[in-house]
């Protein structure tokens, strides 16, 4: 055992070699749409706390939820809500046993992309 080169091995996967899968992607994906939900979610804490408290702390926030900075901010929220209920639908199927086979993960993977921007459009013209 002594005697092994480990030092001439390859690192597993090799970066050289490694391809992206779409499933691996969108998990990483879903992971960071929860973080972005997160940060949004003390965006809207912070401006029910401000309607609460003053009309001018409420002003401030208010202004900058409904300022074209705010409202990409709050677009981009919707697209990471959607996404990310979309991905714990995705593994509550997996979890089921249904859609394990790597072709019809891939289309998920992809559904799930495409389903979160349809659904935001849906969203953001029905408001």
């Amino acid at each position: 055992m002594a005697d092994v080169n480990r030092g001439n091995r390859p690192l597993s996967p090799h970066i050289m070699i490694y391809r992206p899968q779409m499933t691996s992607v969108s998990s990483i994906m879903v992971r960071i749409s929860a973080l972005g939900v997160f940060a949004v979610s003390i965006l809207v804490v912070w401006w029910l706390l401000a309607a609460s408290t003053s009309e001018s702390a409420f002003a401030g926030i208010d202004a900058f939820l409904r300022s074209w900075f705010g409202d990409i901010v709050l677009t981009a929220a919707t697209w990471g809500l959607w996404y990310h209920t979309l991905g714990r639908l995705r593994h509550v199927l997996w979890d089921f046993g249904y859609c394990l086979e790597v072709d019809v993960a891939e289309k998920l993977g992809l559904g799930m992309f495409v389903g979160a921007t349809v659904l935001t459009l849906i969203t953001v013209l029905a408001v």
